[in-house]
């Protein structure tokens, strides 16, 4: 049975302050420490007191983002080897925004999809159309093309990776795609995975949804078949919501 995992994603939010007093918080909470899987993933500055924070919790830490390079002339990039001496176990790849935003496409994912599981990172791979993508009845066809331009050429064998379906049209806006809907997309990405590798890795790995997940609708996601988690965006800057959320998803 897969264990269900929630990540936060910071996004750029929070200093290395308001990091702190966010760790503060959290310790005060309930946090589950079996039955779910807790990964954090705030801005690069913070990931080094986030590491001595929760050293000895069961909270792991992740990075929003990683180059396909261990060194080199890169101004501005991050490599594998810098993150893991952070402390770093999971990393987001092809978030919806740095796609659109920052012009990231298939071939550079997969680099950097390489690249994590090299170094010994856990992907988090991003997938998940727009809404004029939607509209128009070609979101599985762009979700397929994203899985399978991102991880076609892949060695996954006893290399742990996740996948986060995120409808962007979702991202930030208050709308979330229905349960169901979202249940229907990420079964489809499971029997993409299968094609693509095999059943016993298509079964094994944690497929979240991200989108508007707030401490109201988590619940009734991670009551689908194949969604085992959540991508969480502005309800994870709140210490006391994303605890909530970990103890929802605990039960």
């Amino acid at each position: 049975m897969r264990k269900p995992l929630i990540v936060a994603n910071w996004k750029m939010n929070k200093t290395i302050t308001e990091s702190q007093e966010f760790a503060d918080l959290l310790a005060q909470q309930e946090v589950p420490g079996q039955g779910v899987d807790a990964v954090i993933c705030p801005p690069f500055t913070s990931l080094a007191l986030m590491q001595n924070q929760w050293a000895e919790s069961s909270i792991k830490l992740g990075a929003q983002n990683v180059f396909w390079a261990d060194k080199g002339s890169y101004t501005g990039e991050i490599s594998p080897p810098m993150l893991i001496a952070v402390g770093c176990e999971y990393v987001i790849i092809g978030h919806s925004e740095r796609r659109q935003l920052i012009g990231e496409n298939d071939n550079m994912i997969n680099r950097k999809l390489e690249a994590a599981l090299n170094a010994g990172l856990i992907p988090i791979l991003c997938v998940g159309e727009t809404l004029n993508e939607r509209e128009n009845n070609i979101a599985l066809q762009v979700v397929k093309e994203q899985l399978d331009n991102g991880l076609g050429s892949l060695n996954l064998d006893d290399k742990p990776i996740v996948i986060a379906y995120e409808p962007i049209w979702a991202i930030g806006t208050g709308l979330n795609a229905s349960p169901s809907d979202s249940q229907e997309m990420i079964a489809f990405i499971r029997q993409r995975l299968e094609k693509l590798f095999n059943k016993e890795l298509a079964d094994s790995v944690r497929i979240l949804y991200g989108g508007s997940v707030t401490v109201d609708n988590i619940a009734e996601f991670l009551s689908k078949q194949d969604i085992d988690g959540a991508l969480v965006g502005g309800a994870s800057l709140s210490a006391e919501s994303y605890a909530n959320m970990l103890r929802i998803a605990s039960k």
